[in-house]
């Protein structure tokens, strides 16, 4: 998604502090991951590693480099794949996607440039791309565009969502290229409502062949035919063996009613409960899975966040929501009852001027980042596992290319995907 970070996913197996350290200090290898962050202005994406004892950003030789062949190509997400071999940006004003293999010292090589989305005769009938996702199992990618065939900034309509097979290789050059994408019919696409914003792939899936169905949700920025601005969160039933989507229907315009400027999407590591930013009235909107997989809304909730909130990502863990808050600076930090889903806090930390993307290292689980758009520059905060209170990296915020619109982090290859207590 637009805002969306991409560090999720991951549950935590917990080993200690001092076996997570004692395996650094023995490899001499003191990064334990990487950060990626798009830059819109001049088409970018900067690379820095990440300081394992303390979580300073340090750049990489030859970052930044370009997003896309040209220069207003304006990347505005990224994911990473599961493995970490792969990252994927999404270039919005020329509607591709480029695929970037990720090298053993955290440096990126373009590999492949890829429309969103064209026919069999290679015309292109989706544009403006806005967001992406991985299923678990990294073998599709997900791409919501704004507008299908037709549809234009001067005759708005609705979008769709892109889903690429991704390739598996010994062949490091082949690693992670996509394939043609998954057909809807005649349609290589699948319809969505209008402005959709975010995507997300439920991380937790019981696929087997007798069931191999998942879920993805995306959100939309629609209106009712009154024209009265309507945030809609969609739900389709995944196959994720061919990668075919099923709309799972609701009572809201094909969806479920979420505020109505939703901007960003995040589900919880168990797959139980899903959480949406609304930028317009600045709540976080909360669900839970109902066993007929709908999505139901949490009495409890709305939440109250900062002004403007934006991005939004879990820790590893599961306990903790973070939610960049773009018009007033900061990190909102709630804790989830793991029980029921509702939430409780909502206080957090101020970071650089104007967040829109949240993230955490999925290595230690323990860093987090945010790209401030208004000062080009990436913020780091320490998260307290126990509290999920957070505290400012010394040296922070540290430099970016203009306009940084998102960010994903990546273990280091020599470091465990674990997360520490």
């Amino acid at each position: 998604m637009k805002w969306n970070g991409t560090g999720r996913g991951l549950k935590a197996l917990g080993v200690s502090l001092a076996l997570g350290l004692g395996m650094t200090a023995c490899s001499r290898d003191y990064t334990v991951g990487y950060l990626y962050v798009t830059a819109s202005r001049t088409a970018l994406v900067n690379a820095y590693a990440i300081d394992y004892q303390s979580g300073a950003l340090q750049q990489l030789a030859d970052s930044p480099i370009p997003a896309s062949d040209t220069s207003n190509a304006n990347p505005v997400a990224l994911v990473a794949a599961p493995n970490g071999k792969s990252i994927y940006v999404v270039n919005h004003d020329v509607s591709q996607v480029v695929q970037f293999a990720v090298g053993t010292d955290g440096k990126l090589y373009a590999q492949q440039t890829t429309s969103v989305v064209t026919n069999a005769a290679k015309t292109i009938i989706g544009t403006f791309p806005t967001a992406a996702a991985i299923d678990p199992s990294g073998n599709f990618l997900f791409v919501t565009f704004t507008f299908q065939s037709g549809f234009t900034t001067a005759l708005p309509g609705p979008g769709g969502v892109a889903v690429f097979p991704i390739g598996h290789s010994n062949n490091t050059s082949q690693e992670g290229l996509l394939g043609a994408p998954v057909m809807n019919g005649t349609l290589p696409y699948f319809p969505v409502g209008y402005n959709p914003t975010g995507i997300f792939v439920n991380p937790i899936e019981s696929v087997t062949t007798a069931n191999p169905l998942g879920h993805v949700y995306v959100i939309d920025q629609d209106h009712t035919a009154a024209g009265v601005q309507q945030g809609v969160l969609l739900s389709f039933a995944l196959n994720s063996s061919t990668g075919q989507l099923t709309s799972i229907p609701g009572p809201t315009l094909g969806g479920f009613q979420v505020g109505s400027t939703p901007a960003g999407i995040a589900v919880d590591p168990t797959g139980r409960f899903i959480y949406v930013t609304d930028s317009a009235t600045n709540q976080l909107y909360a669900f839970t899975v109902s066993s007929s997989n709908m999505p139901m809304a949490i009495t409890s909730g709305p939440f109250t966040t900062g002004q403007f909130p934006l991005g939004i990502t879990i820790d590893p863990r599961g306990t903790f929501v973070y939610v960049a808050n773009f018009g007033s600076n900061s990190v909102s930090e709630f804790t989830i009852d793991t029980a029921t889903g509702s939430l409780s806090g909502g206080g957090g930390a101020t970071v650089d001027t104007g967040p829109t993307c949240v993230t955490i290292d999925p290595g230690e689980g323990i860093y987090l980042f945010t790209s401030n758009q208004r000062d080009n520059t990436v913020s780091s905060e320490v998260l307290d596992s126990h509290n999920g209170s957070l505290s400012n990296v010394q040296g922070t915020p540290f430099s970016s290319a203009a306009l940084p619109t998102c960010a994903v982090a990546i273990s280091n290859g020599q470091h465990p995907t674990e997360v520490v207590n």
